[in-house]
């Protein structure tokens, strides 16, 4: 069964194309084929299907391919049921369509226009790199804005994921292993609806808060340590992504809560600048200012705000972005405006997305505090950051290990709406 009702497949296909209605060529978004797991004779992972096919079709089976030309609109190839597939697997759910093997010779009726392929190309699909970009930039900005069945299959992902962290805030306690804590998380999830999790969940205790993609181990909980953990659930491709920092005992100790603080209120200047029209590089700025000045007051950092964010001392603190797109998976769409570099940073941090925030978008805003080894010992930043850092001031700090806040803000024309505030933070 689609995940969403014809009309709403429909709305999204007309919409699109008109932004490919002056493309000459063949579309083919293809869904993708599963992946043989090595060594597992005839095992293959889980399929997932490519988000632009599953965006446009609703369809989780693998094989498919969705056909458009401007002069007849869109064709779905789908892959036909055979006996091996109903005695393994059952009856599949098959959407409607052609059967995929007539679509070599649809292709053959157009002569020779040109073909692009989306989605997951086969590995039979001709080069066609600076068509495809073009179709793949139009396609994204038709995706970027989250339609109303969107949100709905989401908020079910944000009940889920709520369940969870507050299951794995009461199992959070001295004497309990992070893997523990992790197990209880997911389980309160899926009871309340998940599928599966958004990505691999984040547990980190101690100085290993301060691991960006912690996995959670068997390392115990120690009296006094605080405790990362960023999870989502998922429901059928749709993902919520929430941080949350949790005090091992009843409270944060003095050094935990000074950090926490600062972090809190980068998150909340992050949340309130999410309104249509804002560079996400300015969204980014914003909460950056706020640590950067929270560390000047701490005594961490010396000089200007403007200064530290401009030489990008800030970036040995605050080492990634503010967030990025989610939804259709914990990184949806993203992408630069048209005639921006790739890769431009911000305050020293690769940035995710270069856009200006629309109506719809859906973001992560996730500012964070760490203080991470690598980075703090390395001779070149010890170097080049010897002013605007107070190195002799880091001992205290280092135990706290990272702090991180993360909520899912929607941006709609009467500002930011948290989709995940009902999580205690």
């Amino acid at each position: 069964m689609s995940l969403f009702d014809t009309n709403v497949l429909l709305r999204r296909r007309d919409a699109l194309a008109a932004a490919w209605r002056d493309e000459p060529a063949i579309v083919l978004v293809h869904a993708g084929e599963p992946i043989s797991i090595p060594g597992g004779q005839d095992q293959t992972y889980d399929f997932v299907p490519h988000p632009e096919y599953y965006w446009l079709t609703g369809s989780d089976r693998w094989g498919g391919v969705l056909a458009f030309e401007r002069e007849s609109g869109f064709l779905h190839f789908v892959r036909p049921v055979d006996s091996a597939e109903r005695l393994w697997e059952g009856e599949p759910d098959v959407p409607e369509g052609r059967d995929r093997g007539e679509l070599e010779n649809w292709l053959a009726e157009r002569g020779d226009r040109d073909v692009a392929w989306l989605g997951q190309p086969p590995t039979s699909g001709g080069p066609r790199r600076e068509l495809e970009r073009r179709l793949r930039n139009k396609l994204d900005s038709v995706r970027r804005p989250k339609d109303a069945a969107e949100i709905e299959h989401l908020c079910g992902a944000v009940r889920a994921t709520v369940a969870g962290h507050a299951k794995a805030r009461e199992m959070i306690r001295p004497g309990v292993t992070e893997r523990a804590v992790q197990i209880e998380l997911e389980a309160e999830m899926f009871r309340h609806g998940a599928t599966g999790t958004g990505y691999g969940s984040i547990v980190g205790a101690g100085t290993r808060a301060a691991v960006l993609h912690s996995t959670p181990g068997a390392r115990v909980i120690a009296p006094g340590e605080l405790v990362l953990v960023d999870a989502g659930a998922q429901i059928r491709g749709y993902t919520a992504d929430v941080t949350r920092t949790y005090p091992a005992g009843e409270r944060f100790d003095a050094e935990q809560q000074a950090i926490y603080d600062v972090v809190l209120a980068a998150e909340l200047a992050g949340i309130e600048a999410c309104r249509a029209g804002t560079e996400w590089h300015d969204v980014h700025r914003r909460s950056a200012e706020v640590l950067a000045a929270g560390l000047v007051d701490l005594g961490v950092l010396r000089g200007s705000v403007d200064g530290l964010l401009e030489s990008g001392a800030i970036a040995l603190f605050f080492p990634h972005g503010i967030g990025h797109m989610v939804g259709l998976g914990v990184r949806d769409v993203g992408g630069r405006l048209a005639g921006r570099p790739e890769g431009r940073r911000c305050c020293g941090a690769r940035v995710r997305v270069d856009l200006p925030l629309e109506e719809g978008f859906l973001m992560t805003i996730e500012p964070g505090l760490y203080f991470v080894p690598a980075l703090l010992d390395d001779p070149m930043n010890r170097r080049t950051y010897a002013d605007a850092v107070a190195w002799d001031a880091l001992e205290r700090w280092i135990p706290v290990g990272g702090v991180r806040i993360e909520d899912n803000i929607l941006v709609t024309a009467e500002g930011p709406r948290n989709l995940t505030s009902e999580i205690s933070k």
